[in-house]
Parts: C-alpha cells; sequence; structure tokens
C-alpha cells in the first residue's frame, strides 16, 4: 500500500452476532467480544496494516454481521 492513511471502517450490526467468535479469531487487532460473546470494535477506523486481516474475519462471519466500508474523501 502506498499511503498509510485508513481506507475502511468496520460496520458491525450486533443484533445478527451470533458469537460464534470467528472474528476475533482471525484478526483480535479489530475485532472483540463482550462478556455475551458478541463483537464489538473499539475504533470502527481500520488502520492500513491491518486491512487485509480485518477483511478475513468480516468474511468468515457465518451471520454476516460485519463487513468493511470504504472511506470516503471529505467533500465527497
Amino acid at each position: 500500500m502506498n499511503s498509510d492513511k485508513a481506507r475502511f471502517e468496520v460496520v458491525v450490526d450486533r443484533s445478527r452476532c451470533c458469537g460464534y467468535g470467528l472474528c476475533a479469531a482471525i484478526c483480535p487487532s479489530v475485532y472483540k467480544l463482550d462478556a455475551d460473546g458478541l463483537v464489538y470494535v473499539d475504533s470502527k477506523v481500520v488502520p492500513p496494516e491491518l486491512e487485509e486481516e480485518a477483511r478475513e474475519g468480516a468474511e468468515a462471519c457465518p451471520a454476516e454481521a460485519i463487513w468493511l466500508e470504504e472511506i470516503k474523501p471529505e467533500g465527497e
């Protein structure tokens, strides 16, 4: 990657989370599990160095409760 500026943010639909924990097992730096085993994130912004790992974690979710969205540059 040429830039170290974040390009993606995580969207989590906790109402769809079933607590499988695959996301956190694959990318614990981005995905966390609360006391009930449901996913949350400390920050929606995905650091560039974790993009691939975060995408893999989201894609592993059987409930499709997590996805990444591109951050739109200001003014768009």
